[in-house]
Formats: C-alpha cells, structure tokens, sequence
C-alpha cells in the first residue's frame, strides 16, 4: 500500500500536481489522507493523559492510533506538502504529532535511541515553493530526520519545484522540468 499524506489546501495545488505524477509512477494500492478533512485533537493535558495510558496498556488498536498505524503499515510514502514560512502547514505537524507512537511507529532501545517500527522502504517528500530561498534543512529536514531516525526509512527522497511565484516566471516550464526529473 502507498500512503499519500496530502497537506495541500488549495484546489489546484502545484504541490498536489507534483505529488500527482509521483504516485502515477508508483505500483499499488494508494490510500489517501486528506489532512485538511482530518479533525485532529488538541494536543493538550487530558489528551497527552489518554494517550500515555493506552501506550502503557499497549491498546493499540483505539481510534487514536488510526493514522499511525497506516503509517506503520504503507510500503511506501508520499508527503506532499507546500513549502510555508521555511516549512510546511501546520496540519502536518498535527499529522506527525498523531504518528509518532511510541509502540507502533518507533520504540527505544533501553540506551534510550529510536528504533524504527515503519514497514516503507522509501518517503518521497513534494514540495512546492513561491520563491527561491528554501533551505531544505527545515520542512523537509525534519522530516527526513523523523523518518530516518525514529521511523526505520533510510530511503528519503525530495522533489520539488521552486521559484514559481517570482517575478516573471514562467511557471509551467518550472513545473514540467520538476516533473521530468522526478527519478523514482
């Protein structure tokens, strides 16, 4: 199963369309999570409670561990997230605050280092930029640290396509030649 963890708002997401022809030239079943559907909870004191007492009972199986165990499960990953304010939106850090479960997604050995408990061998991670100043060190950075440090997938990969809100650029020739290097 492919997962595609799509964090695009707008309708006609250059992101989206990035991410589209990457999972055309994927094999499998693509299961899909809209995270602007989602309704994630608030991440508070009564929720982090909840949470704590079903890991330790290791119930595993409740709803609040429905994405994370999709995550676990998915042989490979597409994130498609738009790059905002040197990072991605919000909702994706919403995403990655309900997947990272210790017991399901990663554990600790008992020095304390996360072990991977991820069935993907690879996480293409698409995004789109405005501009040209995308230090990839923070949206898709983070990412690729959570993946390769707590996940188990070594395998990440960027595709992008930047500058597309610059003065006179010329948007579908950015596009295009972002689609034609995509190198699975």
């Amino acid at each position: 199963m492919i997962l595609f963890v799509d964090a695009c708002v707008r309708d006609e997401s250059r992101t989206k369309r990035l991410a589209n022809e990457v999972l055309s030239r994927l094999k499998g079943d693509v299961k899909t999570v809209k995270l602007k559907d989602e309704k994630f909870e608030v991440t508070d004191q009564d929720y982090l409670k909840k949470r704590d007492e079903l890991i330790a009972k290791r119930e595993f199986d409740s709803e609040m561990f429905a994405l994370a165990r999709d995550f676990k499960e998915a042989d490979q990953i597409v994130i498609a997230a738009p790059y905002w304010d040197l990072s991605f939106p919000a909702m994706l850090k919403q995403y990655i605050e309900h997947i990272n479960v210790l017991g399901i997604t990663f554990e600790y050995t008992k020095e304390g280092t996360p072990v991977g408990l991820c069935k993907a061998d690879r996480l293409y991670y698409v995004m789109t930029a405005g501009g040209a100043f995308v230090p990839e060190e923070y949206g898709f950075g983070y990412v690729k640290v959570l993946a390769q440090s707590f996940y188990g997938i070594d395998n990440v990969k960027l595709i992008k396509a930047v500058g597309l809100d610059i003065y006179g650029a010329d948007v579908d020739q950015i596009m295009n030649k972002a689609i034609r290097g995509i190198n699975l």
